[in-house]
């Protein structure tokens, strides 16, 4: 059994394992979105326009994986400090190992669709007559490293809750280092164009996807077995549930993705732009949230296990300090992220376009600085959603993500592309993001006030 003296989380102060956490955390996070980012730098720079625009068609195929390997990881992660809080060590067990198991069947079950329909949902995700070649190259290739993808994503929630977040951190570093050295390498000296820089995403992915399983069979202190992976009903139920709210939320950018694109289409069309550049831009746009999203979710994610710890424990003044300084952190990070941008927005597109395309310039600065501006409130919803999925307030935390994604920034998306054409989009995101702040604050205060026992 797991004694105080072995588990951290027991004996050190918040602040401390707020930092410990965190930062591993929300490098991880980053070094994850380099995988996009990097691709799309080198790509706009070796291919150009088109390019860019394709890895913005092929993006949702690569949320949609995050967003079972969030569902399937933190679900896994949260249950397991839970039951470990609680002293049942050997009922963890059977959480983590359901969630490793499923990270790599869901992996293979979304490889086999993307390849099965790729022409279909490159459609559907917003490709148009142009820009399809270059989608179907660089997503055809890209499936095949899901299952690496989703393991290593998820697996490194189980990680961070075996308390080993540096290795965690450096599983998904490695993979990023190898895709950056690798891009150029295929993409310029080889002459492979788009297909080199997808080939080098799935290398980067298969060797931090082999670290994971590497870390669990010779390194986890959890020391898990054959029995702790076979599925079970009972246990993916309760991952599903803690781990729901964090899949919606990856869904979510998904469909916005998804109706970002179809909308700029229409509208591009028949603008002077066309429908190809604003497509581009909302690429450039998409990679740079991700990047800086990725704060957010490192915050929440490093939160994460403490918070269930202490809840887990029942210790409710550490629980509520943990929410309270996790919040703080992420607006904080979101004020230095709005400034950044609002400074920076020139230089941020020119690193994508390479200067090559005016028009595309000229379109995405302004883009860019307009939804950026609901990053004030997207730290709140992130950190919050992610308390609440902790504490086992699921059904607050899904309805807050529902809002977010399948209502909110969909529906703001549409109506104000109706009333604003094409900068409509834009101004969507940061009205989405208020509208969600305000039920995730009632849904915090809701559960504070509970956990105070007022």
């Amino acid at each position: 059994m797991q004694t105080e003296q072995q588990n951290p989380l027991a004996t050190q102060k918040v602040s401390s394992l707020i930092l410990k956490f965190t930062i591993p955390a929300i490098i991880s996070m980053m070094v994850s979105s380099l995988y996009n980012i990097v691709d799309q730098v080198f790509i706009g720079q070796g291919v150009g326009m088109l390019g860019n625009a394709a890895t913005n068609i092929a993006f949702p195929v690569n949320i949609i994986c995050t967003a079972v390997a969030l569902l399937l990881g933190i679900g896994s992660a949260s249950n397991f400090n839970l039951k470990s809080g609680a002293g049942q060590t050997e009922v963890a067990k059977n959480y983590a190992g359901n969630g490793l198991t499923m990270l790599v069947v869901c992996g293979v079950i979304i490889t086999a669709v993307t390849l099965g329909f790729l022409t279909p949902l490159m459609h559907i995700f917003g490709a148009t007559e142009e820009v399809l070649p270059y989608a179907i190259d660089y997503t055809g290739i890209t499936a095949i490293g899901v299952p690496f993808l989703t393991l290593t994503t998820g697996g490194c929630h189980l990680v961070r809750a075996d308390r080993s977040p540096s290795f965690s951190m450096a599983c998904m570093l490695t993979g990023a280092i190898i895709n950056t050295i690798l891009d150029p390498l295929f993409i310029f000296a080889f002459h492979w164009g788009i297909k080199g820089a997808a080939w080098a995403t799935v290398l980067g992915q298969v060797v931090s996807g082999v670290m994971i399983l590497i870390y669990f069979w010779k390194f986890s202190k959890m020391q898990l077995t054959r029995h702790h992976l076979m599925p079970h009903m009972k246990y993916l139920s309760e991952i599903t549930a803690l781990g729901m709210a964090s899949g919606i939320n990856q869904v979510a950018m998904a469909i916005i993705q998804i109706t970002m694109n179809n909308i700029l289409r229409k509208y591009g069309a028949v603008s002077d732009y066309g429908a190809d550049i604003p497509i581009a831009c909302a690429g450039i746009i998409s990679k740079v949230n991700m990047i800086f999203m990725s704060i957010g979710i490192g915050i929440s994610q490093g939160c994460q296990p403490i918070l269930s710890e202490f809840y887990g424990k029942g210790d409710k003044k550490a629980t509520t300090r943990v929410l309270r300084l996790g919040i703080i952190l992420a607006l904080i990070m979101a004020a230095a992220i709005i400034l950044g941008i609002m400074a920076g927005a020139e230089g941020i597109v020119a690193i994508f376009n390479g200067g090559q395309d005016a028009q595309l310039a000229s379109y995405a600065v302004p883009g860019i600085k307009l939804y950026f501006i609901g990053f004030l409130f997207a730290g709140i919803n992130i950190v919050g959603t992610g308390f609440l999925s902790a504490t086992e307030k699921a059904g607050w935390a899904f309805a807050a993500s529902i809002l977010r994604g399948f209502i909110a920034i969909s529906v703001c998306a549409v109506v104000m592309s109706i009333c604003f054409g094409m900068v409509g989009v834009w101004l969507a995101f940061p009205v989405a993001e208020l509208l969600t702040a305000l039920v995730t604050g009632r849904g915090l205060y809701c559960s504070l006030k509970d956990a105070k026992g007022v």
